[in-house]
């Protein structure tokens, strides 16, 4: 296999080793390693960055991709005449692989058990009725699936029991991973603490009613949410189709687990780049004032002008057009699809600064005229330095709140604007083209209604753990927020 890096792809590990680095940052600097200590001794804080952790290792693993070297291999053990002329078919061959993730890999037997149409979420049957030979009569009726409770063969009627089965077997697999986990973590810190203070069935006591400096009881509950959840699914998945296939037969599972890291590439990729360009352009704004100011103001009110969409789908259709004109600068379509959703960001960044650089000007026209600016005027500190130093640091609040509360606005906005058809490309996963792909669905008869209710779930998910963790986030580094909370005491 070699390893195949996609644009996308370098950008989520390029951000994990910035994330790593400034971990490293807030533990050296004390104010910070505070602040953010506030934020996660708050049991929701934890609960949510605990979803999104589970989501991030998801697109992880769908970031690393692999294509097959049989190809080349053939090629290369092959006689040197032979080897000339079919050099150049070999080579084609290799270059038209698609590259497959670790995911695809992990998630290969969802992809093998592929169904003919569609299929409900845990059933054995199809959603319709076909007309087919039964014991050599043609009858019409809903028809067995080929792969969805294959291993029932004709005891049909055991499948709820087989399901409440299968269930309570993840359930206790849960249960007994989270119970030796909880003692490990209990042993852990009886040991680092003081053995002689207490003992270990006092600081049981001490966590199971909560009174412990971190929500260490939240943690252990939330990871037997998520340990059963996915062990649920693992042991469901390997005889029925959890959440049903779509109108080609394909697991809507994978096409879900398949939509996160396009969903997380959106928020993150989209918020970082809106952040420097905010960030620069209110500062020197607020700071320099006079012509810059309203130079700085004119750009960003132009752009705020302009409707987001008609902007987009106009970037977007251009983007298109080059894409389908120079094939030739794309190995595969999860290239050509990867370009689109890196370009996309980038014009949904620059469609979105303009709230944040208002923020960011209008506080610095506050901090410019403060003693500590005046003083550092007086003693002649350049400008360069007064920005980077004095302003941007004091600023850093607002545009980390502001940023991870934009986050969940992104995922949102790649979700409309897939289900009018500007968005990322059709064939990428992504929430939006679910969506999209509903719309039509919720209009047959029957109605197909698990297309849209697993995405509503994962969108769901991903968001609201997004927003409570932007509201810790801001009770913690917001000082107004402490100011009234001490007060409030």
């Amino acid at each position: 296999m070699q390893i195949v890096f996609l644009l996308i792809d370098v950008f989520l590990f390029a951000l994990v080793l910035c994330v790593a680095a400034y971990v490293v940052y807030v533990f050296k600097t004390p104010p910070l390693k505070d602040s953010w200590s506030r934020a996660f001794k708050r049991p929701i804080s934890v609960a949510s960055s605990m979803v999104l952790m589970l989501f991030l290792i998801v697109a992880l693993l769908d970031s690393i991709h692999l294509r097959p070297l049989s190809v080349l291999q053939d090629s290369a053990t092959s006689a040197p005449s032979v080897q000339s002329k079919q050099g150049e078919k070999a080579a084609q061959k290799t270059s038209s692989a698609e590259p497959k993730s670790i995911l695809d890999l992990w998630l290969q037997p969802l992809s093998d058990t592929r169904e003919r149409s569609y299929s409900a979420p845990l059933a054995i049957v199809g959603f319709k009725k076909e007309t087919f030979e039964r014991g050599g009569l043609t009858v019409r009726d809903y028809p067995r699936l080929q792969f969805g409770g294959a291993h029932l063969k004709d005891n049909t009627s055991d499948h709820i029991q087989d399901c409440w089965s299968l269930s309570l077997r993840a359930f206790l697999k849960a249960l007994g991973f989270n119970a030796v986990l909880g003692l490990v973590v209990l042993a852990l810190t009886w040991l680092l603490s003081n053995p002689q203070a207490q003992s270990m069935g006092q600081l049981f006591q001490h966590f199971s009613s909560g009174r412990a400096s971190w929500p260490i009881r939240t943690a252990l509950l939330m990871c037997f949410l998520i340990t059963f959840a996915i062990m649920w699914v693992i042991d469901l998945s390997s005889h029925y189709h959890v959440f049903g296939t779509d109108q080609t037969g394909k697991s809507v599972l994978l096409i879900a687990l398949k939509s996160i890291r396009t969903a997380w590439v959106i928020g993150t990729l989209t918020t970082l780049v809106i952040m420097p360009v905010a960030l620069a352009l209110g500062i020197v704004a607020g700071y320099f004032r006079g012509a810059v100011d309203e130079f700085i103001q004119y750009i960003y009110t132009l752009l705020a002008s302009i409707p987001d969409v008609l902007l987009i789908a106009a970037t977007v259709l251009m983007l298109q057009v080059f894409i389908d004109s120079h094939t030739g600068y794309f190995d595969s379509a999860l290239q050509r699809s990867d370009a689109r959703l890196f370009f996309l960001c980038v014009i949904l960044a620059l469609t979105s600064f303009t709230g944040l650089c208002r923020l960011v000007r209008g506080e610095t026209l506050k901090l410019r005229e403060l003693e500590y600016i005046q003083a550092a005027k007086a003693f002649g500190v350049s400008t360069p330095r007064m920005l980077l130093s004095h302003i941007a640091p004091n600023l850093m609040h607002l545009v980390l709140i502001n940023c991870v509360m934009q986050f969940s606005g992104f995922i949102l906005s790649e979700a409309v604007l897939s289900y009018v058809g500007v968005g990322v490309d059709p064939n990428t996963a992504s929430f939006g083209v679910m969506i999209n792909t509903a719309r039509d669905e919720l209009a047959a008869t029957p109605v197909v209604w698990w297309t849209l209710v697993t995405a509503f779930v994962f969108m769901f998910l991903l968001v609201i753990s997004a927003n409570l963790l932007a509201d810790a986030v801001r009770d913690a580094f917001d000082p107004k927020t402490r100011l009234f909370a001490g007060r409030s005491k």
